[in-house]
């Protein structure tokens, strides 16, 4: 019990938790980068298509952001096995997303649109599932951190859980589009304006 109170511990123990999900981390961000790259080597191969290209950049953007926000998990003093498993699933279902974004293999003559719109169930579905996570992912770094959020945190999340549930329901591309583009500008101004520097 005493080894379990000493700050040098839970130093240890987030060191250890930390290199599992950097991991996964670097999974996602490689499988997007390595996609983008076959993109720009055969841009002809498939044809691309440009809400999709900015869902696939909201992904890097909130994969680094997830990176950086977990540093706060360093002041958490009691780590199990429970919390341990959630923070994991939580980088899995960031993986799971960015493997979602670009497929390893489209038909031959398929392009990024119609894969894009196949697809939205499950991404969109996973998309709104990684909002209500990333709420208890918040609780777990305690009521101050939460609070020191504020209101906007919450209307955040909702509002990209409602509108991931409207992407699954319609197929209408000027929605698709304005909440890709929205999404991704929202997503760039939270983290200047909460993230910039560590504490």
């Amino acid at each position: 019990m005493q080894e379990a109170a000493d700050p040098a511990s839970h130093a240890s123990l987030y060191i250890h938790v930390r290199i599992l999900l950097g991991m996964i981390v670097g999974l996602g961000l490689t499988h997007l980068l390595r996609h983008v790259a076959r993109l720009v080597e055969r841009p002809n191969a498939h044809r691309i298509h440009g809400v999709h290209l900015v869902w696939a950049a909201f992904m890097f953007v909130y994969v680094l952001h997830f990176w950086w926000w977990e540093f706060s998990l360093s002041h958490q003093a009691h780590w199990n096995f429970n919390l341990y498993l959630y923070v994991t699933l939580y980088a899995l279902l960031l993986y799971l997303l960015c493997a979602l974004v670009f497929p390893e293999s489209l038909p031959e003559g398929g392009g990024y649109r119609e894969y894009y719109y196949g697809r939205r169930h499950w991404f969109f579905g996973l998309l709104a599932l990684m909002f209500v996570v990333d709420i208890g992912d918040t609780l777990i770094k305690g009521t101050a951190y939460a609070q020191q959020l504020g209101p906007e945190y919450w209307v955040r999340n909702a509002v990209y859980v409602a509108g991931s549930l409207v992407a699954i329901a319609t197929r209408n591309p000027r929605f698709h589009g304005t909440f890709a583009v929205m999404a991704l500008l929202y997503e760039l101004s939270w983290i200047w304006r909460r993230y910039e520097i560590l504490t």
